[in-house]
């Protein structure tokens, strides 16, 4: 049952964290792990965008696809993630984008999962830890690449 959860704070506003994040179609560009991302439903429900996708992950020559439902909450600068096929017995993922004074935001992310079977917990379950350890990192250089470097808040 790994779990992980991360605070960062960056110089970037809560929304341009939140689009950065919703974007999953880029995540292949940036996002270590992640080889190939598709969008087979994306629908608009009061004032809300609900996707479901599919990210293929993998480390040298294991691969594994998966499917999740994304909740993106806008007016709430939120998005939660909901397992719904793959190699894992449960998956959930959520991400806050909070308001820093004086610019930028705090942005927290948590994960929580387990894999279905426990050898490809052992085989790629080191790897999801890691990978997931520097995700907050790749949204942070992603983040200073396309809007510009900003200086974090003290």
């Amino acid at each position: 049952m790994p779990k992980f959860e991360t605070t960062r704070r960056t110089g970037h506003a809560p929304d341009r964290m939140f689009a950065l994040v919703a974007d999953v179609e880029k995540y292949p560009q940036f996002l270590p792990l992640c080889e190939a991302l598709t969008v087979r439903q994306r629908r608009e429900r009061d004032g809300r965008t609900v996707l479901v996708a599919d990210m293929t992950v993998g480390y040298k020559a294991i691969r594994e696809t998966f499917t999740t439902q994304v909740l993106l909450k806008p007016d709430e600068t939120t998005i939660d993630v909901k397992y719904l096929d793959g190699p894992f017995r449960y998956l959930t993922n959520e991400w806050r984008f909070e308001p820093l004074e004086g610019g930028g935001s705090t942005v927290h992310f948590f994960i929580d999962y387990e894999f279905k079977s426990r050898i490809l917990g052992a085989l790629m379950g080191a790897m999801f830890d890691r990978g997931f350890r520097m995700f907050a990192d790749a949204f942070q250089k992603r983040a200073d690449m396309l809007y510009g470097p900003q200086p974090t808040p003290g």
